[in-house]
């Protein structure tokens, strides 16, 4: 097992981390930016170095800085929680370079799985069905309008190294199409350097599903269920929970063996996700790979008991996994609702500030992975979340309700959060019913 490991990544994934290295006897090394100089959880590092200003770009991208700050406290590995680095092939063959153990998949596995159309070919290649839609990237507008013709409206334009909703555009005719083409790759240029886009079709009102997988360094690949992420805003994910309400036994294994199939193409180890998208008539389309840890990753936790984290850790040092896919089973139901510090009344405008009043629900079966409390400063600088609510309960009935008695409970002052959205979703017939889809918020709770 490693002796000492940097986190690079700041906040509550952060505090996830330090708890998994602790609970391993790992010393950690947390590297921070000057906006978070102030945050509880560095306490809790056994080293806190400062890799630069707020701005990402100057600290939580900023890999010299970085790989500086892991030389100087001569670390063994590096965890770059989710987001930032995450998912940057050059990162992590800088890691590798420096002889860093990069914890998450192989550097050319990040690459080839980072580019949207590359993964929709290696699917395909593995005999996953995929979204119908363009072969390669679409070059040219002229190129777009002949595609979008030929699969059909309505169609949604994807960057190729996208991520996060960003460079993403829906078209239902040829106007929308030339207008969201070019946005599309403004967008994707401004946000990733890669001005690339590919055309897929449109799923109406689709559920997306993603599937868990895990694999150690000596070709064992798992998978460990599913999360149902269909309630978005924006495709930014709000809830998550598992077991999927539309999900029996038989499509479950059908989305698993498909997805260990497009991770073993891809040559994958250590943790991520599949991501899919599943249609009216429960038919499934592979969209994508997270070559990362998930923010939703506790859901699985709660519902297998294995702790993903530390599983990251274990074989990242070179350890086989200790189970088998016959070992993982799926018990109760979990739901997970991102607490973020947005008005969703004011259309999610970010809320950033002081808070001056914490208070967070507990009791049986009740989790809150958060770094924040009562007089931290959110920073405008960085993504809105500020914790992750889950429940855990025998049934989907029961937890749903566990989980409006906690909101409930849920006391944040001083900065606005979306916990009277998910009160309102916890509360809503079709969410009771499981009949939700990727655009059940903005369509049905959201005012006009």
């Amino acid at each position: 097992m490693f002796r000492r490991v940097l986190i690079a990544n700041r906040g509550e994934i952060a505090l996830r981390v330090m708890r998994a290295c602790r609970e391993l006897g790992i010393e950690t090394v947390c590297v921070y930016s000057k906006a978070d100089e102030e945050a509880a959880y560095l306490r809790f590092a056994d080293q806190a170095i400062c890799i630069g200003p707020a701005p990402s770009a100057k600290s939580y991208l900023d890999i010299p800085s970085i790989i500086a700050a892991a030389e100087i406290a001569d670390v063994e590995a590096i965890h770059p929680g989710f987001g930032f680095l995450s998912e940057n092939a050059h990162f992590a063959e800088v890691c590798q370079s420096c002889k860093i153990k990069f914890i998450g998949p192989s550097p050319e596995t990040i690459a080839s799985l980072g580019n949207k159309t590359r993964a929709r070919e290696i699917a395909a290649e593995a005999g996953v069905p995929t979204v119908p839609g363009s072969d390669g990237p679409v070059i040219t507008e002229e190129e777009a309008l002949i595609t979008a013709r030929k699969i059909g409206y309505p169609v949604i334009i994807k960057a190729a190294a996208g991520g996060g909703g960003r460079g993403m555009r829906v078209a239902h005719n040829e106007i929308s199409l030339v207008n969201g083409y070019h946005q599309a790759r403004a967008e994707a240029e401004a946000a990733f350097k890669d001005s690339t886009v590919y055309l897929e079709k449109l799923i109406v009102e689709p559920r997306h599903v993603e599937i868990q997988i895990l694999g150690d360094e000596h070709g064992n690949l798992l998978h460990l269920g599913e999360r149902d992420c269909s309630l978005q805003r924006r495709h930014q994910k709000v809830v998550e929970e598992s077991p999927s309400p539309i999900l029996d036994e038989d499509l479950r294994r059908q989305m698993g063996e498909a997805a260990v199939a497009v991770a073993r193409a891809a040559g994958y180890y250590n943790a991520g996700t599949v991501e899919f998208l599943v249609d009216k008539e429960r038919n499934f389309y592979f969209i994508e790979v997270n070559a990362r840890i998930q923010v939703e990753h506790p859901v699985t936790e709660m519902v297998t008991g294995i702790d993903l984290v530390q599983q990251q850790l274990r074989v990242a040092a070179g350890e086989h996994l200790g189970f088998h896919q016959k070992d993982v089973q799926l018990r109760g139901h979990a739901i997970e609702c991102r607490i973020n510090a947005e008005d969703p009344d004011a259309g999610f405008r970010p809320s950033p500030g002081r808070i001056e009043r914490f208070v967070a629900p507990g009791g049986p079966g009740v989790r809150f992975d958060s770094h924040a409390h009562a007089g931290y400063r959110i920073p405008p600088n960085y993504d809105s979340m500020i914790g992750k609510l889950i429940v855990y309960r025998p049934t989907r009935r029961q937890a749903i309700h566990a989980m409006a008695n906690a909101l409930e409970e849920f006391e944040v002052g001083g900065v606005k959060t979306i916990i009277p959205l998910h009160q309102r979703i916890m509360q809503h017939p079709d969410f009771l019913a499981g009949r939700v889809d990727t655009g059940f918020i903005e369509r049905v709770l959201m005012p006009r």
